[in-house]
Formats: C-alpha cells, sequence, structure tokens
C-alpha cells in the first residue's frame, strides 16, 4: 500500500483537491491517503472541506496575521518536514495549484526525496510578477513534480515547451469542474425571481492590493449610479489588505452588498444568480462558463487562456474608466452579452480526478 499525503489550505485547493481525495479513498487497497491542512484561510477552507465530505488528519496551523512571504516559507518548510515527511513517511506529496505552502511542501519533499504530483500543473503567464508570487511558485513546482498533471492541451505544451519529460506530463481536464459536477446535485437549482440584474465581485490576489483595489471599488461606485437597476454583491475576502480598502470606500453604499466569505453552495447560487461578474479569480473563471456567465478578469493577465479563446472571459485590468466600460457594453448590449455568456467550459469533463487516480496506479 502507498502513502500519499494531500496538502491543501485555501479556498481553490480544497474545491480541486476534495475530488481527487474522495476518489484516492475509494482505492483504499492501493492507497492510504492522509489530508493535511496548512492553517490558510482557515474558515474559508473548513467549510468547504465539510462541504465535500472531507476531514483533515493533520493541521501545520502555519499562518499569522501579515505574515511575510519569506515567513510562510521558512515556517512551512521546517514543519511540513518534521511534522508530515518524517512522521507519515509518505510516497508521493499532492499539491495544487500555485500557492507560496503548495510549492514549499514540494521543496521539503524533494529534499526527503519524496515523489511529488502536481495538480493543475503548466499555467502561465510568461510574467513572473504578475501574479506575484503564484508564477514563480508553479514553474518551480513543475521542476520538482514527478507527475504534472495538466487540465488542458495548452497547459501541457507549456510544459512540454519548458523542457519537462513528457512521460510525466499528463492532460487530466481540470478537477474544479468534477467539483461542480459533484456539488451542484445538492444544490438548490430553483432560482428566486429578486429585482435587478446582479453583478457578482470577488477580489483577492496580492497584485491587487493598495491601488487597484481603490480603483475596483470606484468603477463598482460608477456602476451603481450609471445603472439604476443593478445590484452588486460582493463577499469580500478576509485578508486585510483588501478588507479595509473595501470597508473605506463601498461601506453603507446602496445596491452594494457587502459580506464576509461564503459557503460554496453559496457560491454556486450567486454564480448562478449573477447577470455577469467580476473577479481576479482562476477558479471562477474555470466555474463560471459551466453556468454560462461572462467574467471580466480583475488581472493585467491571466493563465487561463482558454476562457478568453472561447470567449466566456475578457482581462480588463483594474484601470476604473475600463472596469466601467466593458460592464456597461454587457449590460446595454444584448449581443454583446450573447456572445459572452456561452455555457460551454473549456476547462474539463468532470473526469479529471478519474484519470488522476488512473495514472497514480498505472505509475506509482
Amino acid at each position: 500500500m502507498k502513502k500519499i499525503v494531500v496538502l491543501l489550505g485555501t479556498r481553490p485547493e480544497v474545491i480541486k483537491l476534495a475530488p481527487v481525495i474522495k476518489a484516492l479513498k475509494t482505492k483504499k487497497r492501493m492507497f492510504k491517503t492522509y489530508v493535511v491542512a496548512t492553517g490558510q484561510h482557515r474558515e474559508m477552507a473548513n467549510r468547504f472541506l465539510s462541504a465535500f465530505g472531507v476531514y483533515v488528519d493533520e493541521n501545520l496551523n502555519i499562518m499569522k496575521e501579515n505574515q511575510t512571504l519569506t515567513e510562510i516559507t521558512s515556517r512551512i518548510l521546517a514543519k511540513f518536514e518534521a511534522d508530515i515527511c518524517d512522521k507519515f513517511n509518505p510516497d508521493l506529496i499532492i499539491v495544487q495549484g500555485d500557492t507560496t505552502t503548495a510549492y514549499t511542501a514540494a521543496l521539503a519533499a524533494f529534499y526527503k526525496k519524496i515523489k511529488v504530483a502536481h495538480v493543475e500543473a503548466g499555467l502561465r503567464t510568461e510574467d513572473k510578477f504578475n501574479p506575484f508570487p503564484e508564477e514563480m511558485n508553479r514553474r518551480m513546482i513543475s521542476c520538482i513534480s514527478d507527475f504534472n498533471f495538466a487540465p488542458t492541451r495548452i497547459a501541457a505544451q507549456n510544459l512540454a515547451d519548458e523542457g519537462h519529460s513528457k512521460k510525466g506530463i499528463f492532460i487530466t481536464g481540470n478537477t474544479i469542474v468534477d467539483a461542480l459536477k459533484f456539488y451542484s446535485k445538492k444544490v438548490n437549482s430553483e432560482k428566486t425571481q429578486k429585482a435587478g440584474r446582479l453583478i457578482m465581485v470577488t477580489m483577492h490576489r496580492r497584485e491587487n492590493f493598495g491601488r487597484p483595489a481603490e480603483n475596483v471599488c470606484k468603477a463598482l461606485l460608477k456602476i451603481r449610479d450609471a445603472c439604476k437597476d443593478v445590484r452588486i454583491r460582493f463577499p469580500v475576502h478576509p485578508n486585510p489588505n483588501i478588507k479595509k480598502v473595501v470597508a473605506k470606500y463601498l461601506t453603507g453604499k446602496s445596491g452594494i452588498i457587502l459580506s464576509g466569505p461564503v459557503s460554496y453552495d453559496e457560491m454556486i447560487e450567486m454564480i448562478r444568480e449573477a447577470h455577469l461578474i467580476l473577479t481576479d479569480s482562476g477558479g471562477i473563471q474555470e466555474e463560471a462558463p459551466t453556468f454560462g456567465k461572462p467574467v471580466l478578469v480583475l488581472r493585467k493577465n491571466t493563465e487561463r487562456p482558454e476562457g478568453i479563446a472561447a470567449g466566456v472571459a475578457k482581462l480588463v485590468g483594474t484601470d476604473t474608466a475600463k472596469i466601467f466600460r466593458e460592464t456597461k457594453k454587457l449590460l446595454d448590449s444584448k449581443k454583446n452579452y450573447k456572445m459572452m455568456s456561452k455555457a460551454k467550459n473549456p476547462y474539463g469533463d468532470g473526469k479529471a480526478s478519474e484519470r488522476i487516480v488512473k495514472v497514480l496506479e498505472k505509475h506509482l
């Protein structure tokens, strides 16, 4: 029996790794699976874990308020080696995406000569500071990984172009589609008629701290003033660098509904109800096309070009005027809206987790 440690901590990691964990646990004669949480986004992660029926075996509790990337890296490197590698002596570590904790856990595994699998490998913007530090985190994980599970052909080609062994690259689809397929069955799909078209907003990325976040808030106020039939809902990320800016500009403003983080079923319902979405989230770029919701991406670039190419997402950055202009186009023009609301998800068919487990059965 092979021992596998799955590391997670953030909302996207939980959502995208829960289907993999559930698939691994069906192979009890072949794999012993341990779920390890970093303690990052603790409240949000716990909500999503319980939604999927996934339970944590070990919690590293590495997060402190406003700690630097250097502090996160040094803490996870030491704790992951001592508390996980030495304690469980796993045959494989599975990490997802591009967080600093995912990269550092992969590095700790490499130091102990433990194999690494990277779920959602090969995403690239070709700009090491956008997103920061995620672009370099995922590149470095790819160099360490024995199994690079690419969600799309573009991601797989990125890995091949960088010289990674094709024997270790596997196209699986994105596990977020698996999660949506599983969880959508549990969520009430009946829509409640509410006044006004809903614009859903999320923002959390480090490169949007400060002035970019202020620009987004100013754009939301302009949209509210110009479009009287619109409601704006903004579940605010708990990071104080976002929370303080949003509170300063948007608290108490009519037509703008602020809340704390929401559960996964609430998030799905919000996406379903939304007329359009403004976000810097990679996960929502992948989720929204399932429901035919146009996405305006609050970033300079994206490692998910498939959505841009398919016409279901558009890069607008954080310039106030551009956000306002592109949002108005979708609100005012049925033709523009219809072009972006094609209900076809370019990121997978809901069977990515099955493919990942089959690869591990064959090669681990």
